[in-house]
């Protein structure tokens, strides 16, 4: 019996199952699980099961990045392969060449991952959407100048808001190289200074659409410093370039209408808010006049002269009220001084000696009893009229 090797044994049963038509070119549906990604070579590998069994698979880089969408565990597929042995393990498994969704198209299924994708990344927040400006001076366009979307905008604008400048953009809305020409021209608009930019083009199919379902285009909105206002001419389906915009428009001719005021409405608007300014200056000018004429009330009741006439009139008060008190406290004066003459006038000697009395006097000496007296004493007699001298001759 001949001694082989493992390798030997790996190389044969892979060289079978390589020549085995029946296992060469299979499309298997299954259930993805496990799926990992090298991060470095960017080969993929997962388990592909049904309800059974299941089998071990790999699909190289060169083959994997042409996947429109990222397979995820769970997902139900249609793969496209061979079977193979790995001959160093002595297993074999699926070698895949595409990977499509089972029952969704590979576009619909990327169209949904790269939303949810972008929706956790809150680049559809609300958030951040930022509100179009009232009244713009510069209105950019980014779309192709050759297509009816342009045309449409610029009818709406230039009859609706001819104040507004339209600045165009031309770029590309179809084709491989239309990214890239869309994420240039919002930030060509955004360079020019202006205030608001429509993004968009007109109707047509999925695949035509498909410029504004890209991750690029969705974050050169989002990143936009001004608001962008989506105008993708398709009334049901939204994209993604809508979900990102500020705002979104169902065709462009609504989406001009939405960038800029009517022109009419906003007259008929300055209208009302010149009657409302006249109005409110009449009323500031009435208060004015209200409170001109208090305050120059105020100021002649404080002038200089209206002062010195109140000054004059007090002067005059107060004289004649100094006047009355003088004259007053004087005829108290007179009236207490005359009291206090009758009283004095009453207790006067010379009062007394008019009823009888007289005064004796020895020298400068009042006497009030003989005892002080000699006989011989010259004395002094005063009466009430007149006076005389006398000599004593007996004392008693």
């Amino acid at each position: 019996m001949p001694v082989i090797t493992v390798t030997q044994i790996n190389r044969y049963i892979g060289s079978i199952l390589k020549n085995d038509r029946n296992i060469q070119g299979v499309m298997v549906r299954g259930e993805i699980s496990n799926y990992v990604k090298h991060f470095r070579s960017g080969h993929v590998y997962f388990t592909l099961k049904d309800s059974e069994s299941a089998i071990k698979a790999v699909m190289f880089a060169n083959s994997a990045v042409r996947l429109k969408f990222t397979p995820e565990d769970g997902m139900s597929v249609l793969v496209s392969g061979s079977i193979g042995v790995y001959e160093r393990d002595g297993a074999y498994q699926l070698y895949v060449n595409d990977i499509i969704p089972d029952g969704a198209g590979a576009a619909g299924v990327a169209l949904e991952q790269l939303k949810k994708k972008l929706q956790k990344e809150g680049i559809f927040d609300t958030a951040h959407k930022r509100s179009i400006p009232p009244i713009p001076k510069k209105i950019g366009v980014v779309t192709s100048l050759s297509g009816a979307a342009v045309r449409d905008i610029i009818n709406v604008l230039s009859r609706r808001y001819p104040l507004g400048e339209v600045y165009l953009v031309n770029a590309l809305v179809q084709g491989e190289a239309a990214v890239d020409s869309v994420c240039k021209g919002i930030l060509k608009a955004e360079a020019a200074g202006c205030d608001i930019i429509i993004v968009g083009r007109g109707g047509g199919s999925s695949e035509d659409l498909s410029v504004f379902n890209t991750e690029k285009v969705a974050y050169a909105i989002y990143n936009s410093k001004v608001p962008v206002i989506s105008a993708v001419g398709h009334e049901t389906d939204f994209t993604i370039a809508d979900l990102a915009a500020d705002l979104r428009a169902p065709t462009p001719s609504a989406a001009a209408e939405l960038a800029a005021p009517d022109i009419a409405l906003l007259y008929e608007k300055l209208s009302g808010i010149e009657r409302h300014m006249e109005k409110a200056v009449l009323t500031c000018f009435d208060k004015a006049v209200d409170r001109f004429t208090t305050i120059n009330a105020r100021l002649l009741a404080q002038s200089p002269e209206k002062r010195l006439k109140l000054t004059d009139e007090r002067l005059s008060v107060l004289e004649t009220r100094s006047r009355t008190a003088l004259l007053r406290y004087i005829d108290k004066l007179e009236r207490n001084f005359a009291e206090k003459t009758a009283r004095l006038d009453s207790l006067s000697p010379l009062k007394v000696l008019s009823r009888g009395y007289s005064l004796v006097y020895k020298g400068e000496k009042l006497l009030n009893s003989s005892d002080n007296l000699e006989n011989g004493d010259i004395i002094k007699i005063t009466f009430g009229n007149g006076g005389a001298d006398a000599e004593i001759k007996d004392k008693w």
